[in-house]
């Protein structure tokens, strides 16, 4: 595994949540949708994940490469940083960015499509992490999070594989998706250059066992390492 020396706030960066909104607005004009993305269970797949202690201003990353067959660990990388903008709802992105950017760029071998523990277009804006972080980089990347965010949406059906639009004023932003039977769903959403058809059916490859992806499940315990080790 490789670990990036500490990560320090971009020169530059935004400061403020009017510079950070300016920053998202310039550039969620740059998100492709029109791309179906890797097919899956090909290629790589790599999971991100960050862990905080505000307390003593770190936040930890971790990349986790997985081959997308066989869902084995290819690479492994964490990155350690200084958490670079207050918590504000909407604009968690700028407190992630840069270490996630560390990261992901230790990586010995290309990422492939990269899952995101959060939201893409489903994001007041349609800019959230995954969407950003699929610009900055120019990979495909989807975002998988844990709630809905301010959205709505039905009950999928119970079996696994079932979903249901996540709406927002009427807009699909992504889909509630069941990935163990009867169990709450996951809230899929695109980045980048990936469709929202592919991004749920990566999903689904990604959780044979788990409500979680493997990715996000193997990131979140390696950023969290990586954060106790730096303490």
């Amino acid at each position: 595994m490789t670990t990036v020396p500490t990560v320090h706030v971009p020169a530059g960066w935004p400061a403020t949540e009017e510079q950070a909104r300016a920053v998202q607005e310039e550039l969620r004009g740059r998100v492709v949708q029109d791309e179906p993305g890797p097919p899956p269970g090909s290629g790589h797949v790599t999971g991100v994940d960050v862990a905080y202690d505000d307390a003593r201003d770190l936040v930890a990353a971790a990349a986790v490469v997985l081959d997308a067959a066989t869902l084995e660990v290819v690479a492994e990388t964490t990155a350690v940083g200084h958490v670079s903008f207050p918590y504000v709802p909407g604009l968690l992105a700028f407190r992630e960015i840069p270490t996630v950017l560390a990261a992901l760029g230790a990586l010995p071998c290309p990422p492939g499509l990269v899952v995101c523990d959060g939201y893409g277009l489903a994001h007041p804006r349609r800019f959230g992490l995954a969407s950003h972080l699929g610009v900055l980089t120019g990979l495909p990347t989807i975002g998988v999070a844990k709630n809905p965010f301010t959205f709505t949406y039905d009950e999928p059906a119970r079996a696994r594989g079932s979903a249901s639009p996540l709406l927002a004023d009427g807009e699909e932003v992504g889909r509630a998706l069941r990935t163990r039977d009867a169990v709450k769903p996951v809230f899929v959403s695109v980045g980048h250059r990936v469709s929202l058809d592919n991004a749920c059916a990566h999903t689904l490859a990604l959780t044979p066992a788990h409500r979680l992806p493997e990715t996000t499940r193997r990131a979140d315990a390696l950023c969290r390492q990586a954060l106790r080790d730096a303490l």
